[in-house]
């Protein structure tokens, strides 16, 4: 499926400057970080947690670990498209039992990805805090999800998505919002935002 760049929102800039600010209001939340752990949701919120994680040792001299989070096996929307989704590997090496746990992914939609993902943690354990970090917040939420930090609050309609790209993934930072050329049925194009949909 084709798509119409409608929007380019976020330059690179931008997204720095986005997580910076995020860093700071981790910082001044969370006065103990030795507590804190940092998980992010395949794919882009690995690196988007990942670029936390090295902002706060720049400023803190403090190393936040950082895991992977799957939440494939716990998506409650599996059967809709009719295809199998790709398991990967969930890779953390630390326990999060009684810990901070700072959930980071890219795009705050539906709410149903933060969901599975919860779901995935307290099968690991049972966290502290859980804390709640996405780049965009775009709306449409149909379970009551919040994120904690925010980069950047984007009002969309439904039929549009938001691309965010990472230079570890995808050559270049930039966040766009896209019209699809041609719809194929509502199933098929929702939550496109992500790689894995929310």
């Amino acid at each position: 499926m084709q798509e119409k760049i409608k929007a380019r929102v976020m330059d690179a800039g931008k997204i720095k400057r986005a997580l910076i600010r995020m860093t700071t209001e981790i910082l001044e939340r969370n006065r103990s970080l030795k507590n804190l752990v940092i998980i992010g949701i395949r794919t882009r919120g690995i690196y988007i947690g990942k670029r936390i994680s090295e902002l706060i040792k720049e400023l803190e001299k403090v190393e936040v670990p950082v895991g992977v989070l799957d939440i494939t096996p716990y998506r409650d929307d599996g059967t809709e498209t009719g295809a199998s989704p790709m398991v990967q590997k969930t890779e953390i090496n630390f326990p999060i039992a009684k810990r901070d746990v700072l959930l980071v992914d890219d795009v705050l939609n539906t709410g149903r990805t933060i969901r599975a993902a919860m779901g995935g943690l307290f099968d690991l354990g049972r966290p502290q805090t859980i804390q709640l970090l996405v780049l965009i917040d775009r709306g449409h939420r149909e379970l009551p999800i919040r994120a904690d930090y925010v980069g950047k609050v984007l009002p969309t309609s439904k039929r549009e998505l938001v691309q965010v790209r990472l230079t570890e993934v995808d050559k270049g930072d930039e966040v766009l919002i896209v019209e699809p050329a041609v719809l194929k049925g509502e199933q098929r194009t929702r939550g496109r935002e992500r790689e894995t949909p929310d």
